[in-house]
């Protein structure tokens, strides 16, 4: 057979990481991205990139835990590296803060990020209105600059990027062996996954440099979180949203729940304001599918669904689902040669 031909739908972080695993771990097969959409303007670009698990009801936690521990691992080692800072990835310490005490005081989670421990009495003087605290030290992407680096690694490895609208996966059977689904919130509409809803997600970019710890609140609605040019503040959480606007409300909401937590804050300067839309459902759909019509076959592997959670886990998704495009591809050799006997 010859090399197989995959192409991968989505260029969002889930996208071409996927992309680039597949890339690393099947060399002999030729990979392309197909995305209507590029890096500054996917959901991706929108998110915070903090390394902090948000948990899916429907898998398994050792699970979650393993994606989420080979995503640390592999991001660590790059901000270890001369390339960390064209990567936009940095170590970031601070706290998560609880009003009253977690039913989890030790999330699934703990023992992967760095240094993690109940914060004191006196750091929590620092936040009045709660009573509980977390502090470690996690992992920040910086979006849009990861994913450059992650088009540039591609294009390195030999992989092709191409602004494409796909409408539906079967367009694609005559021209690739196998199509891989990373198209995020566009799968509700590529597959029809009525499992699949948006999250509208509203943060601000702001320039305070004086920033330099993360603070969380435990519900996840309010977050600081530093870059290494920008400080992002967050956030909704709109479940079947689909509005790309923002709403000026929503923007003083959140700047005041910021300002009440960190007070400096309040001197912040030239305010941006991203929306995005995350593509939540009960679990990631991470698996292989095998679509058919008149008798021709179009192995399909899915990749979407990581909500608010994606960059917590996208190198461990990704090294699963290129595993799955090894299994197709064994298959296709296995039918392949069978023809020929």
């Amino acid at each position: 057979m010859a090399a197989p031909k995959v192409a991968v739908v989505g260029a969002g972080v889930i996208g071409l990481s996927t992309a680039l695993c597949i890339a690393e771990t099947c060399p002999s097969c030729s990979v392309m991205v197909l995305s209507d959409q590029f890096s500054p303007n996917t959901t991706s670009d929108v998110a915070a990139g903090m390394l902090i698990p948000h948990t899916y009801p429907g898998t398994p936690i050792h699970v979650q835990k393993q994606w989420f521990k080979e995503t640390f691992t592999y991001l660590f080692a790059i901000s270890n590296s001369a390339e960390a800072s064209e990567a936009g990835i940095h170590l970031v310490s601070g706290w998560q803060v609880f009003k009253n005490t977690p039913k989890e005081e030790l999330p699934f989670w703990s023992d992967v990020v760095l240094g993690f421990r109940p914060m004191s009495e006196a750091e929590l003087q620092k936040f009045p209105q709660h009573r509980f605290g977390q502090a470690f030290t996690t992992l920040k992407c910086d979006c849009p600059p990861y994913l450059l680096w992650l088009e540039k690694r591609l294009k390195a490895t030999g992989v092709q990027m191409y602004t494409r609208k796909v409408a539906d996966l079967w367009e694609l059977h005559s021209e690739y062996n196998i199509v891989v689904n990373c198209a995020g919130i566009g799968a509700h509409q590529l597959v029809g996954d009525e499992k699949l809803f948006p999250v509208r997600g509203q943060v601000l970019k702001v320039h305070a440099p004086w920033v330099k710890n993360f603070i969380r609140d435990g519900d996840g609605l309010t977050y600081i979180y530093p870059g290494i040019h920008r400080v992002t503040l967050g956030g909704t959480r709109e479940k079947g949203s689909w509005s790309l606007s923002p709403d000026p409300g929503a923007t003083k909401g959140i700047f005041d729940r910021c300002c009440s937590l960190e007070p400096s804050l309040w001197g912040a300067q030239d305010i941006k304001v991203k929306v995005g839309l995350r593509p939540s459902r009960q679990c990631v759909r991470l698996q292989r599918e095998v679509l058919s019509q008149g008798g021709v076959k179009l192995p399909v592997v899915h990749n979407y669904g990581h909500g608010a959670g994606g960059f917590s886990v996208h190198r461990g998704t990704a090294k699963e689902a290129a595993r799955l495009v090894g299994e197709c591809i064994a298959a296709l050799q296995g039918s392949s040669s069978r023809a020929k006997l």
